[in-house]
């Protein structure tokens, strides 16, 4: 993960905090802190967005106790390291729509399942992106129905949480139903989460969650979630406190139409004390019928830079924490006083690319994208806003020597 250090002093602290919540989720480290060394043969299936760096953390943890290691992710999210771990079979897979890989990944987990030993302990690594990523369909599915689904769940900015069970309904293996096919062995499952409330029932469809309506008895899995945009969010607020700023955390995590936020957050931003204000959480956007290039963070900050015009000292980072947002491989993007009249320069209609949903395009022009590629995490968007003058944010700048190192 790699970005030049900008020349902006204020471009250079929201990027420095935005880094810092990425660390705190980091699936590696946090997979890594959160196993004990096993006395007995260990196999493990990762499936997401972050399951690359989640099986380099369970390695990292349990050497060579791991046999097998099958890795399900997103196309370009492999790590080098991964290709080296013994006995693994990995996956590459599409995201945010399913294609006939996901099947093939799914169809691979299954017989990952039905080939353990019973000697072996089960370790499940899940996070977000596992929706797509993997799919064995209920008998009468068709792969055109699960399209489907999708692409409506995602035209229409449906929340998270509801797409995920209407995709559970078409699945034999979400909803609890991977973790039934255990047959009560035991078995351990982590997870970072990137949905509301952490709820593993919930987090990659509930790939391993438990089965509903299931006895207790038939359900041995000891789940625990490792990672969420609350650790992300506190991480940021912990980093900025110690730059000196006065920082405001967020009361909940936000889930409204992305433009609605944008000018939420510029108001709170523009009227509160604070100088720097953080939120977690996904918006959502619904597309037009041809949309154009972007995702929901490019245009929450899209809709952020026409309400920034004429506030100097006002500057707002929008982005993924997982890398990307929509279908493009741009986390997000920072937008400032002079956005706009940079985009008006290069003779580009603002609202035009919202109306288009074409925000990618107009943050390419003025400049204001971030690219940080796979960062093996997922736990949702942060919103991070900095109330300061440039002329102020180069003495912080200054005084932090590390800005310089420790930025993306």
């Amino acid at each position: 993960m790699a970005l030049g250090a900008p020349t902006n002093p204020r471009r250079r602290i929201l990027l420095e905090l935005f880094r810092a919540g990425l660390e705190r989720v980091a699936g590696r480290s946090c997979v890594a802190r959160a196993l004990t060394p096993s006395t007995g043969p260990v196999w493990v299936a990762a499936v997401g967005k972050a399951a690359s760096a989640m099986a380099l953390g369970a390695h990292d943890a349990l050497g060579a106790a791991i046999e097998r290691t099958l890795v399900i992710t997103k196309d370009g999210h492999v790590e080098p390291q991964v290709h080296g771990l013994p006995g693994v079979e990995i996956h590459e897979s599409s995201h945010p729509m399913p294609d006939q890989r996901s099947l093939l990944a799914g169809a691979s987990l299954l017989r990952w399942v039905g080939e353990l030993p019973h000697s072996v302990q089960p370790l499940f690594l899940i996070s977000g992106g596992a929706s797509s990523l993997v799919e064995v369909l209920e008998d009468g599915v068709t792969f055109a129905q699960l399209g489907r689904l999708n692409a409506e769940g995602l035209a229409s900015g449906i929340p998270i949480g509801e797409l995920n069970a209407r995709r559970a309904r078409l699945s034999r293996i979400k909803g609890g139903r991977l973790a039934a096919l255990l047959g009560g062995r035991p078995a351990r499952a982590l997870f970072i989460s990137d949905v509301p409330g952490d709820d593993p029932a919930v987090i990659g469809s509930g790939l391993m969650g438990p089965a509903a309506g299931a006895p207790a008895t038939e359900d041995r899995v000891e789940r625990t979630v490792v990672a969420s945009l609350d650790f992300a969010v506190e991480a940021v607020c912990e980093l900025a406190e110690k730059l000196d700023f006065d920082v405001r955390r967020p009361t909940g995590r936000f889930d409204d139409e992305a433009a609605r936020l944008a000018v939420r957050f510029t108001h709170e931003l523009h009227l509160n004390p604070a100088q720097v204000c953080v939120w977690g959480g996904e918006s959502t956007v619904q597309l037009p019928a041809n949309p154009g290039r972007g995702g929901r963070n490019q245009h929450l900050a899209l809709a952020a830079a026409r309400l920034l015009a004429g506030q100097p000292d006002m500057i707002l980072l929008a982005a993924g924490t997982d890398g990307t947002d929509g279908v493009t491989e741009d986390a997000g993007a920072i937008v400032d006083s002079e956005t706009c009249a940079r985009l008006a320069l290069a003779e580009i209609d603002v609202d035009e690319c919202m109306r288009r949903a074409d925000s990618g395009t107009a943050l390419a022009a003025s400049g204001d994208l971030i690219h940080t590629g796979p960062t093996g995490t997922n736990v949702g968007d942060l919103v991070i806003g900095l109330k300061l003058s440039e002329a102020a944010a180069r003495i912080v700048a200054e005084g932090r020597d590390d800005l310089d190192s420790r930025v993306l």
